[in-house]
């Protein structure tokens, strides 16, 4: 009795949204699902598109996995982390990223009954890690190497690697053109790790296969005065001048006096300031330089000067564009014009100013250092062009941690089936809880291959039996098959060159485990309004802080005249 009279103890603020234990667990794996459900109809080749329209009124399509995520205003806590994971595997390795979204939702929906039954989330985050090391295991040792082929095979190799990624985007119809567009220009940029070596520039009009590469730079041509048509607009090894000035008539704007005592000394100031200028395109013409660039203006005077000279000049390029030619013309950009050497120069054997569609482009080709590449995208409607260049952004990523790595293994879910089976296996050895928690876990890897062939229209069930009676014969030669999309049967997915890099599927593994365990662990969600209410507070005032003053400040504001 005096028990039950004990006054409550209350330690959060009144208002405060605590909920805990099983049904909060449950409550996160049920957001968790719905959000993979969005994009599980995006998976594989015949994999469906997204339309997303934001409050701005911008229109996105696009069935990459990363995308969606980011475009999708998830508010639920732990359906954020799925969000998380799809960009982490986005930036890690570039593609996989709707794998690992599915991989998750569907680790979390087998580990829901036993949470419902009362099984500890803690035995299941256990075998679930054991599981992963073991399925990773397995990866490596069914990974086949590419290393130490000749450059031709490892192209060959490479563009197999990128058709499989590019089958499953909206250019999967031409993903054999895209491919080898995508492997020479990975292999052109080198050893190089910045990504923005390898420039992507869209194009509205013509059809995609109007898109071309170019061993070198190619950038729009900038906004330009007057004597720019008079400059020439094709060189042969030219040298290339890079600069971060401004060659444009100033006046002084330094904050000073000058007093005059005599009018005519007043002619010495303004001769001084064109003396200026001159000075400095007469420095930039002496270097030698046939090609001049510069990251700030270029005015009318010194084009039409430059022109005179047949020099050909462009104000006003992107710092990005400029490191890019820097890089690959072996030039150096330069913040003066004094004292400029031939060192500091690049060069290239063709500059030429070529029309593409409505656009003019400057483009650099046969550059010296080769660390660069550009691909001119062509194609129809805005979107369209802006999920060309996401697709072949997932490409690069691919052919270059596959160039890195070397170890391919078979896609299309065949890699997914035999883990599978390995995993039931292994589950067989094990006494305890842990041999349901590893089986349910196996069972979840199945995902792949299902959802593969329920977004191509094929019977699943019907496939999955196939792939698991071919898996299971004790030769081992199965272990390659997988799903075929064209015909809607299985086939050995290693001998159709359907590949993906090894690494791939390893972080999508590691990732879906990892937030499946985060999500497991997490038992109680507390939510505090009143925090929020009190940020909503603060904007309102800061919003008001003129005029009335907002809500904050309610009857007259401050320096209201009186009525």
């Amino acid at each position: 009795m005096t028990a039950m009279l004990q006054p409550q103890i209350i330690l959060l603020k009144e208002g405060t949204d605590t909920s805990q234990g099983k049904p909060q667990l449950v409550s996160n794996i049920n957001a968790c699902t719905v959000v993979a459900d969005a994009v599980r109809t995006t998976l594989g080749p015949r994999g469906m598109d997204k339309l997303i329209h934001d409050d701005k009124g911008n229109t996105t399509i696009s069935n990459d996995g990363a995308t969606i995520m980011k475009l999708l205003d998830i508010v639920h806590p732990a359906a954020k982390i799925l969000v998380d994971i799809a960009k982490s595997q986005d930036s890690e390795v570039g593609d996989g990223t709707t794998t690992v979204v599915l991989l998750t939702g569907e680790f979390l929906k087998e580990a829901k009954p036993f949470v419902e039954d009362g099984v500890h989330p803690q035995n299941l985050i256990r075998s679930y890690r054991t599981a992963c090391s073991l399925a990773i295991n397995k990866i490596k040792e069914l990974a086949v190497s590419i290393e130490g082929k000749s450059l031709e095979e490892k192209k060959s190799l490479l563009a197999k690697c990128a058709a499989t990624t590019l089958s499953s985007k909206l250019i999967g119809g031409e993903k054999e053109f895209f491919a080898s567009m995508v492997v020479n220009a990975v292999l052109a940029i080198g050893n190089d790790d910045r990504l923005n070596m390898i420039g992507i520039k869209k194009v509205p009009g013509g059809t995609m296969r109007d898109s071309f590469l170019v061993n070198g730079v190619a950038f729009k041509k900038t906004f330009s005065y007057a004597g720019f048509e008079q400059q020439p607009k094709k060189f042969k090894n030219p040298k290339i001048l890079l600069l971060n000035v401004e060659l444009e008539l100033k006046s002084e704007k330094e904050n000073a006096e000058i007093r005059l005592s005599d009018p005519s000394q007043y002619q010495s100031i303004v001769d001084a300031e064109w003396n200026i200028i001159y000075d400095k395109l007469d420095k930039s013409i002496q270097s030698g330089a046939k090609i001049i660039l510069s990251r700030l203006a270029i005015g009318d005077l010194a084009t039409q000067y430059f022109a005179d000279r047949d020099i050909f000049c462009a104000g006003r390029v992107t710092e990005e564009d400029l490191q890019r030619v820097a890089a690959a013309t072996g030039g150096t950009v330069q913040t003066s014009v004094n004292n400029i050497i031939d060192e500091v120069l690049g060069s290239c054997e063709l500059f030429e100013e070529r029309q593409v569609g409505n656009e003019r482009y400057n483009i650099f080709s046969g550059c010296p250092s080769g660390q660069t590449a550009t691909i001119v995208l062509r194609g129809g409607a805005d979107q369209f062009i802006d999920e060309a260049e996401r697709s072949l952004h997932d490409a690069i990523m691919i052919v270059r941690r596959a160039l890195k790595n070397s170890t391919v293994v078979a896609g299309g879910g065949a890699i997914d089936m035999e883990i599978s089976r390995y995993l039931r296996q292994h589950a067989r050895t094990i006494a305890g809880k842990s041999q349901l928690f590893i089986n349910s876990y196996a069972k979840a890897l199945e995902v792949i291959p299902r959802q593969l062939c329920d977004n191509a229209g094929f019977d699943a069930t019907d496939v999955l039996n196939k792939l698991r009676q071919k898996h299971a014969l004790p030769s081992g030669e199965g272990a390659l098959y997988g799903v075929d999309i064209n015909t809607g049967g299985i086939a050995d997915l290693f001998a159709n060159f359907v590949w993906e890099p090894a690494v791939v599927k390893i972080n999508a593994i590691n990732a879906a485990t990892e937030a499946a365990s985060l999500i497991l662990s997490v038992d109680e969600m507390v939510k505090n309004p009143q925090s929020e209410s009190a940020q909503g507070d603060a904007a309102a005032s800061a919003m008001g802080g003129r005029g009335r003053g907002g809500a904050a400040f309610r009857g007259r504001g401050r320096g209201m005249r009186r009525r």
